[in-house]
């Protein structure tokens, strides 16, 4: 099972200190600034907590820093990782922990129009002030040259998606440059985990992402459970496996439909919905809930039902067809062969995760490396291509989609009737995490408890925080009119961003 060591390390030895994990094959999973002790920012001292990740075996390292309480100040890591230096940013913004050296230092959570000087995560902050006037418009870069010419779109779209703004510089129709800018929806989830119990907890996890419930609620009890010294029963863990690839069936499945839209294959996309709304009645049975709610729970798990096989099999041979009608459509093929182009390297580099990851060549996937099952449990097949473009998305999820209702069906063989498999809780209040390879890719929670055994700090992190920098990169040298296409194959939360 995994193996979690924690290292104080001093600020100075920190660049050193990470970058030996990185290049011993660590990735970086979250970035949480703390605020503890006495100190003069806010009454506390401020700790930042690196949780670094690796597997298989299951390894995590946490470096811990202790900064100075007057002035809590940190040097930037950005060069060695570019998930670092967003995290840095963000840490910036929330905390008031300031990276002097950072190469991009211009604010990424907090809107210009947020007031200058108002840190939302410190203990000092207070209610929040009104909104003053934006600081000037917001620095996006001017592309120029002759024919040069901008897009801008959003952040209010036609469609039921949720808000981002996305500036587009333009040659003909050729998309030279995109900056995405986010963040309109942040709702402040890490202060509204503090002082919850764990049921309140589970309850706000659960919504993080709302296509995501089962992947952020296990991420979170995994999280709780080891923080609190919690063995949880394998019927349990089974229960919670099957309902992760329930979420990654029924997500996978609208996302090949929705592909097949934006080429204008209308007729599969309704097929494709047909069948999601069959997994979403399957759901239904399963939990309770469509989008798998309460299936997941602190100590273990509930299932109301378990997937029948002959229903099951009805599926994937309706989802076989829908994806073999598609790539047998030479106008479907061709608009997604070479389209919007993720290089392994720049994946390798953004630090990918998931489908995206696996679509540019990378192997990446938590249920490998951070496995929660019993020690020898077969591993899924992990399908991967090198391609990186709309098509290798499109392969990817396909063939995860096989794999995960073969996943489905053996899990149902093997707990063989519903029920509740959990245990209470056990007696500790310290700190743990949570890894768990959500259907967009890999999901890290960290949490710490507070003495009276409420929560004292929650840190959740979406995969789309490390995969919405790919998007832009991808875009490059794409026509505009392959935006929507190359935009649905990344299919980014924008929740799960905007925390």
């Amino acid at each position: 099972m995994a193996a979690r060591t924690v290292h104080e390390v001093g600020v100075g030895e920190l660049p050193g200190a990470v970058e030996a994990l990185l290049d011993g094959g660590a990735r970086l999973g979250l970035v949480a600034a703390h605020h503890d002790g006495e100190g003069a920012v806010g009454g506390r001292a401020v700790r930042v907590v690196y949780l670094f990740l690796a597997g298989p075996p299951d390894l995590r390292t946490e470096l811990h820093v202790r900064l100075d309480a007057d002035r809590p100040r940190l040097p930037s890591l950005a060069e060695l990782s570019f998930p670092a230096g967003r995290f840095e940013r963000e840490m910036h913004d929330l905390h008031g922990v300031e990276v002097p050296d950072h190469p991009l230092p211009r604010r990424l959570v907090r809107h210009f129009h947020w007031p200058r000087g108002w840190y939302p995560l410190r203990p000092d902050a207070g209610p929040p002030p009104p909104f003053g006037e934006p600081e000037g418009p917001y620095p996006f870069l001017r592309v120029e040259g002759d024919g040069v010419y901008e897009i801008p779109v959003g952040p209010v779209h036609a469609g039921l998606i949720e808000p981002g703004h996305f500036r587009f510089s333009v040659v003909g129709e050729t998309i030279i440059k995109l900056k995405a800018r986010l963040w309109f929806v942040h709702k402040g989830v890490e202060k509204l985990f503090q002082g919850r119990d764990v049921a309140g907890g589970l309850r706000l996890a659960e919504r993080i992402s709302g296509d995501t419930a089962v992947g952020h609620a296990l991420a979170y009890c995994l999280a709780v459970e080891e923080a609190t010294g919690t063995d949880v029963p394998e019927a349990a863990r089974q229960a919670r496996a099957l309902l992760l690839e329930l979420e990654r069936v029924h997500n996978h499945v609208a996302d090949l439909g929705a592909l097949c839209n934006d080429v204008g294959h209308a007729i599969l996309n309704a097929h494709a919905q047909r069948v999601r709304e069959e997994l979403l009645r399957l759901n239904q049975l399963t939990t309770g809930h469509r989008l798998l709610r309460g299936g997941v729970l602190p100590g273990g798990a509930a299932l109301r039902a378990l997937p029948d096989p002959a229903r099951t099999a009805a599926l994937r041979a309706d989802i076989r067809e829908i994806a073999q009608l598609a790539l047998g459509h030479t106008t479907v093929r061709d608009r997604f062969t070479g389209t919007a182009r993720l290089p392994e390297q720049a994946a390798r580099d953004l630090g990918c995760l998931g489908y995206v990851a696996r679509a540019s060549g990378l192997t990446a996937d938590a249920r490998i490396a951070h496995p929660f099952l019993a020690e020898g449990s077969a591993p899924p097949a992990v399908p991967v291509h090198t391609a990186g473009d709309v098509l290798a998305r499109f392969l990817v999820r396909a063939e995860e989609i096989e794999v995960s209702l073969g996943l489905i069906d053996r899990l149902a063989a093997s707990l063989g009737a519903p029920g509740t498999y959990a245990v209470p809780l056990a007696g500790g209040s310290g700190s743990g995490v949570g890894v768990v390879e959500g259907w967009r890719g890999a999901i890290a929670t960290r949490l710490e408890f507070s003495p009276d055994g409420t929560l004292a700090r929650v840190k959740p992190v979406d995969p789309s925080f490390f995969n919405w920098p790919a998007l832009p990169v991808a875009l490059k040298a794409t026509i505009v009119p392959d935006f929507p296409l190359a935009n649905k194959s990344f299919n980014l939360s924008y929740a799960g961003n905007d925390l």
